[in-house]
């Protein structure tokens, strides 16, 4: 049965339900266009660029794929650039020609992209100049056809002020193989589209899954579930055309496509662009700027507040702080508290819900938790084996109903057989999740299905340990795996980057025996091991299978 308890703390002012666009994502930058053509829509490192200028570049691009390149209707385009004006240009020209844009990770490399041009039998890509190499061999091997190749450089202003990464300062190459275009020369082609705006119900973004749990699956989404989340994050975060977004999240991941992006061309807000991350300049342009609204993986935010520069006035700006992906430790929560009076605000969702289907009450969050079900989700915690509803307080897997939820896996018919199930007659998505809801209706996250470690016969869930090890004061990051052995079959063993403050300060073992003072005898790590940093995804999600393929190899090696 659907659980209504969250309403008692849904924000005020703000309706229960919404009724979502039936219309093709490209109409928003349309209306806003309209709305403010002069207002700026981007500034990237000290050059501004209007909602007007936005939408005559989308077209012309869109033009160039219709007519020149022949992209058509439900055709797959590749998307492979860091966050920059040509990226969100390239997303909605895409769009504007009803075609299914597919963001890819940047950080990949030819053999990861050969895996993706080929399931999603890609012909056409928008790529960056500097990981052109990686894409280049794949012409002659793969469905990879045409290329257009743009420069971050010729979207620099004439007189540079801002410091200015060395990827974005390089200037623009030539390219002068066939089926090659540079993205200067496609914009003064001058071509206009002329089909069709498509509607609500096309395909418009496929997704990757990150692939931690096997081969990565393209998420099949059409433009109302991208405009579910759009209108409703804008509307639970309060934007308006006077708010100031600061796009430092990845734009080809959910969490940044839809906030730092899709939601401020809703609202015709100023999206300030980042290609890479640098605490300083942030700590600049938060204030130069003004910059009201910020979505941020914790490991950035933990990051900038680590910056010893860093003062209030400097932040003083900042309406809404928000993320996902990883928990915010606890006292990371309060120091970023006790300098800018705000609380992170958490949310929770997955690639295959085109980012969020919770989110925390921003004037009621709770720490390290996921929220409440966002706009018309009815989310419930099953039994995964039993499949049956559990009640509040019980462990199990985190299902979800709602209008962002996707078609389905790309090619995948067994996997969307697995993917979904009926309760009341309406079809759930399996998140693979294992959460627990409280008597108020919000959510916290208690592990992956498949990340839970079997010690003597007892469960454990690693984030739950990584929980406990946060409240040390000496732990800055940690990150929780099972390791082989022999008698009890898998172990807990915590991989910990300790703050500036203790290093050298506190022994593996000290923070095993406080470990064990805090924890149930079955569940305290029986091994730590400091290291400097832990692998991450590009969107902030630690990469624990890493780790823990590592301890695999090494008790293969030893035995």
């Amino acid at each position: 049965m659907k659980n209504t308890a969250h309403f008692s703390f849904w924000p005020t002012r703000v309706p229960k339900t919404l009724t979502v666009p039936k219309t093709n994502i490209f109409d928003n930058l349309v209306v806003s266009a309209k709305r403010f053509p002069q207002k700026n829509a981007i500034y990237y490192y000290g050059a501004t660029y209007s909602y007007q200028q936005i939408l005559e570049e989308a077209e012309r691009i869109a033009g160039f794929l219709e007519k020149r390149l022949h992209v058509q209707k439900g055709d797959r385009v590749m998307l492979y650039m860091q966050n920059s004006p040509q990226f969100i240009i390239s997303y909605y020209a895409i769009s504007r020609i009803n075609a299914i844009v597919v963001p890819i990770n940047p950080m990949n490399t030819t053999e990861e992209l050969r895996f993706y041009i080929q399931d999603a039998q890609i012909k056409t890509g928008i790529v960056s100049q500097e990981i052109y190499d990686y894409v280049a061999p794949l012409l002659e091997q793969t469905p990879l056809e045409q290329l257009v190749i743009a420069c971050y450089h010729d979207y620099l202003p004439e007189e540079v002020d801002d410091p200015i990464p060395p990827v974005v300062a390089e200037s623009r190459r030539l390219f002068s193989k066939q089926n090659h275009y540079l993205w200067k020369d496609v914009l003064e082609v001058g071509e206009k589209p002329e089909c069709t705006l498509g509607n609500a119900d096309d395909l418009a973004v496929m997704p990757y899954t990150s692939g931690t749990t096997g081969l990565p699956k393209g998420c099949l989404h059409k433009h109302s579930s991208v405009q579910a989340n759009t209108i409703g994050g804008a509307y639970w975060d309060i934007l308006t055309p006077n708010s100031v977004c600061f796009t430092t999240l990845p734009l080809f991941h959910v969490t940044g496509m839809i906030h730092s992006m899709h939601m401020p061309i809703f609202a015709g807000a100023e999206m300030i662009v980042l290609t890479r991350w640098d605490r300083e300049y942030a700590r600049k342009i938060i204030k130069k700027k003004q910059i009201s609204h910020w979505v941020v993986i914790s490991t950035m935010l933990i990051d900038f507040l680590a910056n010893p520069l860093l003062k209030k006035e400097d932040v003083a700006s900042l309406e809404l702080i928000a993320g996902g992906g990883a928990s915010l430790p606890a006292a990371v929560g309060e120091k970023l508290y006790k300098l800018t009076g705000l609380r992170y605000v958490e949310g929770y969702g997955l690639s295959e819900t085109i980012s969020h289907t919770h989110f925390n009450p921003p004037d009621r969050p709770k720490l390290q938790c996921l929220g409440v079900p966002s706009f018309d989700v009815d989310a419930r915690i099953i039994n995964p084996q039993t499949l049956e509803e559990l009640d509040d307080g019980q462990e199990g897997e985190i299902v979800v109903h709602g209008p962002q939820v996707f078609v389905g896996y790309y090619n995948r018919k067994e996997d969307n057989e697995k993917a979904f199930l009926e309760i009341d007659g309406k079809k759930f998505f399996r998140t693979g999740d294992i959460g627990v809801r409280d008597e108020e209706g919000y959510y916290f996250i208690v592990d992956r299905l498949k990340r839970m470690i079997n010690a003597s016969g007892f469960k454990v869930w690693p984030t739950e340990v990584e929980s406990y090890l946060y409240k040390h004061p000496a732990v800055q990051q940690a990150c929780v795996v099972g390791i082989p052995d022999p008698k009890r079959g898998e172990n807990v063993k915590a991989f910990i980057v300790l703050n500036e403050d203790y290093k050298g300060k506190i022994t593996e073992e000290e923070l095993i025996r406080w470990s064990k003072e805090h924890m149930a005898a079955y569940k305290y790590p029986r091994f730590i091991e400091f290291r400097d940093s832990l692998p991450t995804t590009s969107s902030g999600k630690l990469l624990w299978r890493k780790l823990a393929e590592e301890e695999e190899k090494k008790f293969e090696m030893n035995k």
